[in-house]
């Protein structure tokens, strides 16, 4: 939890500074909201992979308990931004309100 906190404030502070890192904003939003629902999943006592993909991780929790598709949706959302946006051959260019969108999400 302490190390996805750390990730959702870096993000935050990102965006309140440095607004044009819009990479690594985005970046720390799906960062964030892996290790929160790694926490969860250790909570729940099942045991996962070493993958960075928020689907399969809610897909794990979904064993256990319902999860709105709402939240699958976010999931989507922050996943474009997990490795895909650091690369320079992709571009993806999020607005501000996709940024403020993830940081709610995450």
């Amino acid at each position: 939890m302490k190390k996805a906190e750390h990730d959702l404030d870096s993000a935050k502070l990102i965006f309140n500074h440095l607004p044009a890192y819009y990479d690594m904003i985005c970046f720390h939003c799906q960062q964030a909201a892996e290790k929160y629902l790694k926490a969860y999943l250790i909570f729940l006592d099942i045991e996962f992979q070493k993958k960075h993909n928020l689907d399969y991780l809610l897909n794990l929790i979904s064993q256990s308990e319902d999860i709105g598709e709402e939240i699958y949706k976010d999931a989507i959302k922050l996943d474009a931004f997990a490795v895909n946006i650091r690369y320079p051959d992709i571009i993806i260019m999020p607005s501000k309100e996709e940024i403020e969108e993830a940081i709610a999400i995450a």
